[in-house]
């Protein structure tokens, strides 16, 4: 009988970096010589990509930001209690089918008006019924939590937990904060990383010149920020700045998304302006359709010589294909990766480096490519990430499924990236 492992994430946002870490996951676990089945199933209940998207959703995030934040979790609760009540069942019928179950990666342990903390308590209670062993994998985790999302995160207490990792150092202080008694987690790299390592890495012709630009809604920046300092490229017109600023350098600029619809609406709203259509028309600029799948957004990806982003997973995934990329400061996560793969001098928050700078980092970024050294250390310790998390859940795959690397070895090693 195979080995059954359920893992809960947002696989099928429509912010494909979710994707990306989702499928990384799946990969991970399967590479034991056979003997395990993964399933992942969607904390939103989606069941696969290019589902109903609307231009609404950009409204509806507005009108949510305007809220007051006691009405906006009201709002919100009401919503995913809603659809928690449809999902239950199944997620009780995969839980208990089951032999372990594992929650990550992504920024799940978030107080977003309590969306996260009802789906993750959902979860847990459900792990706890059916005493299933549980594993949290390299996830993100915010600072701040409301009390009520205290409470729904606590329930990790009561439940059988083989592994607890979080993906850099600014999570580990927090989980810490939230979790004094602990458990105390593990720093693992988040498993984007590995995407490489799956993905169609075929890269065209070039000349080193073409400049991506990931585009991301303000108010979604707004809303998820953990700093209160302002944004780079925080509206319309900085982006447009930006992309002038690259094609006087000699660039040729695509502007792109990372899936969302109010991202690629917030795209189309920065290239309708006078310049911006000149840019266009003269084929310096280009705005690529909206990529409905993980494939589309590697392809994207991958036509770049150098990604500008604020999306976390654009960077990560940049990193994993040795793409050079700049990174934009709004949440403690981003800065959390550069810092974890040595390339600070390549993140822009604004008090430290100014959004006119950007050029001269695309640059020199370019100019120095990926240290090397310093990825084969981080891929390692990715690699090694995932074999811990396999032989937390099953270690008597060692003896069935006989490795070449000294597991026990492995499950006791801390990675040796300093954080």
């Amino acid at each position: 009988m195979p080995f059954k492992i359920v893992v809960f994430n947002v696989k099928y946002s429509e912010n494909l970096g979710d994707g990306i870490l989702a499928f990384c996951i799946e990969h991970g676990l399967s590479q034991t010589g056979g003997g395990i089945e993964v399933e992942t199933v969607d904390l939103a209940g989606r069941r696969g990509f290019g589902g109903a998207s609307s231009s609404r959703r950009r409204h509806l995030l507005k009108l949510l930001q305007r809220l007051p934040k006691p009405a906006r979790r009201l709002a919100v609760g009401f919503v995913v209690r809603r659809a928690l009540r449809r999902q239950r069942g199944e997620w009780e019928r995969k839980i208990a089918a089951a032999d372990a179950v594992v929650i990550g990666g992504g920024n799940l342990f978030q107080d977003d008006d309590l969306n996260f903390p009802l789906k993750i308590g959902a979860v847990l209670d459900c792990v706890r019924r059916f005493d299933r062993p549980l594993a949290i994998y390299a996830v993100g985790v915010s600072s701040d939590w409301s009390e009520p999302a205290r409470r729904l995160f606590a329930r990790i207490g009561g439940v059988r937990l083989l592994h607890v990792s979080v993906r850099d150092r600014f999570a580990y202080e927090s989980w810490r904060r939230h979790f004094p008694a602990g458990p105390v987690p593990d720093i693992i790299p988040d498993p984007g990383l590995l995407i490489a390592q799956i993905a169609d890495t075929t890269r065209g012709p070039s000349a080193g010149k073409t400049v991506a630009i990931c585009i991301t809604e303000p108010v979604v920046l707004t809303r998820h920020a953990s700093q209160t300092g302002p944004i780079p490229l925080g509206d319309a017109a900085g982006y447009r700045k930006l992309v002038n600023a690259l094609i006087e350098d000699g660039f040729s600029v695509m502007l792109f998304c990372n899936g969302a619809t109010e991202d690629h609406i917030f795209a189309r709203t920065i290239v309708n302006d006078g310049s911006m259509v000149r840019h266009l028309t003269s084929g310096v600029l280009h705005l690529a359709d909206r990529p409905a799948d993980v494939a589309e957004l590697l392809r994207l990806l991958n036509a770049a010589d150098a990604i500008v982003s604020h999306r976390l997973h654009a960077c990560i995934a940049a990193y994993s294909l040795r793409i050079a990329h700049v990174g934009l400061g709004w949440d403690k996560k981003v800065e959390g990766f550069f810092r974890s793969v040595g390339r600070e001098a390549y993140f822009v928050d604004e008090e430290h480096v100014l959004v006119s700078e950007i050029p001269a980092l695309v640059k020199a970024a370019l100019a120095q490519g990926i240290d090397q050294e310093r990825y084969k250390l981080t891929m390692d310790c990715a690699e090694t990430g995932m074999r811990r998390l396999r032989f937390a859940l099953r270690p008597g795959l060692i003896s069935e499924y006989p490795m070449s690397e000294d597991v026990r070895g492995i499950a006791a090693a801390p990675c040796s990236i300093p954080y």
